[in-house]
């Protein structure tokens, strides 16, 4: 499991749990998008697009699927954690908003993640510069030329996803009937959003071990600098609260997190993830964005603090098929990770659904 993904399961570690839920067991394959130039001018003969799907797609007038959804991971994540109980279990079983047997669900790895084409696959810090606009691209020849999707039936995004929604808006506006990003502003990578995955960055660099990405092992003291600062950019500070309430216990706990989080990382992959929004800044263009959306962001999230006033601002250049939601702090939120905590917006799916048929 990748660092971010590693640091929103852990957040949800003793969480009141949903009923037992079905297993899911999606079909995988991978996409192989030729002759690929990126934004930075490099390219690649060939990149691997790992992806999942449940369910099966659905041919309406004119024989083109119709119930495609297109789920997008976080920084580091991958389309596995669509399949988290918290997520899954609240949304793909008989009659809950995104059931299987109606929609046809597209979980990828975005490239320099998952089983997807990586620096870490042997080209280490030589991989393309990718970045969102790069990976919004590859998703959409995932769907058009590896699915033949020409129109999805619904976005989601968390966290970084939840920024290629925004892209996806602009970049294709016809192309999803509805959008739904989950957990970040559609503003330029600035400010203390900035600082912390610089700091990640700086951290992995500034280890001797790293070798200007030319290790023979993974840079020890770097990835842990770097999986310390993502414990806090996750965190939930009631829910620690509450689990934690004794220094002794907290201390125990957050070390143990820590090391959980760093095995099985690749540093180079890890600075490309979150290298890879630098060029992201969608205010520009909002009002490109024609699609009914449905934003949501938690209250308790450090990395999208609710004192911004961004959203208003964006939702006045929207128009009218936009609208933002605050979810509440509360014993079920989970800080950033709320963005896969289903219950806390599965009824705003719901009628986003509902009002674009």
């Amino acid at each position: 499991m990748s660092l971010i993904a590693a640091v929103i399961a852990l957040a949800l570690q003793g969480a009141p749990q949903s009923p037992p839920q079905q297993q899911y067991a999606p079909a995988e394959a991978d996409y192989i998008a030729r002759d690929c130039q990126f934004r930075s001018g490099e390219r690649l003969d060939e990149v691997r697009i790992h992806y999942q799907t449940l369910g099966r797609p659905h041919r309406g007038r004119g024989g083109r699927i119709d119930n495609a959804v297109l789920l997008l991971h976080g920084t580091g994540g991958s389309g596995r954690q669509f399949l988290a109980p918290q997520f899954a279990g609240e949304l793909f079983g008989p009659g809950q908003p995104l059931d299987i047997e109606r929609y046809y669900i597209i979980m990828p790895d975005n490239v320099g993640h998952g089983r997807s084409s990586k620096p870490s696959d042997g080209l280490r810090m030589r991989f393309p510069k990718y970045d969102y606009d790069d990976m919004v691209a590859l998703q959409h020849l995932l769907l058009t030329d590896g699915l033949r999707v020409r129109r999805a039936r619904l976005i989601l995004g968390t966290s970084m996803g939840c920024m290629h929604a925004f892209v996806w808006g602009e970049a294709h506006p016809e192309f999803a009937q509805a959008l739904m990003p989950l957990a970040c502003e559609p503003i330029e990578i600035a400010g203390l959003n900035r600082m912390w995955r610089q700091l990640i960055i700086d951290g992995i660099q500034n280890d001797p071990a790293w070798s200007g990405g030319e290790y023979a092992a993974q840079p020890a003291q770097g990835l842990r600098t770097a999986a310390s600062i993502l414990q806090i950019a996750g965190a939930a500070p009631l829910y620690f609260q509450a689990q934690w309430p004794a220094r002794d216990a907290a201390t125990a706990e957050i070390r143990a997190r820590v090391d959980r989080a760093i095995a099985g990382l690749d540093a180079n992959d890890m600075i490309y993830q979150f290298e890879s929004s630098r060029t992201y800044n969608p205010w520009p263009n909002l009002d490109r964005i024609t699609a009914p959306t449905m934003w949501i962001n938690s209250a308790d999230d450090f990395i999208n603090p609710r004192n911004f006033t961004y959203p208003q601002e964006a939702l006045a250049r929207m128009g009218a098929n936009a609208r933002f939601r605050m979810v509440e702090e509360a014993a079920n939120t989970r800080g950033h990770g709320t963005h896969t905590w289903a219950v806390n917006w599965q009824q705003d799916l719901v009628e986003l659904l509902a009002r674009s048929e």
